[in-house]
């Protein structure tokens, strides 16, 4: 499933625990993210499921359900 390869991503990112990826976890606030955290997210999301991230789709990325949208739509 999608959700768990991200959860997986977001946990070795951010060093956090499973239990508190949720769909609704917000990138910027849950786990502290900056600009620069979200770029290594993408370049990691683009990695594991083969996919481009445009600059202006990361803009919009919010929540974790943000990202698995985006890669389900990809």
């Amino acid at each position: 499933m999608v959700f768990e390869r991200v959860q997986k991503i977001i946990c070795e990112q951010f060093g956090t625990e499973a239990d508190k990826v949720t769909m609704e976890s917000s990138i910027l606030e849950d786990f502290e993210a900056d600009s620069l955290d979200l770029v290594d997210l993408a370049m990691s999301l683009e990695d594991e499921f083969d996919i481009e991230v445009p600059d202006e789709e990361l803009e919009n990325i919010k929540t974790v359900g943000d990202i698995v949208k985006l890669i389900e739509e990809n």
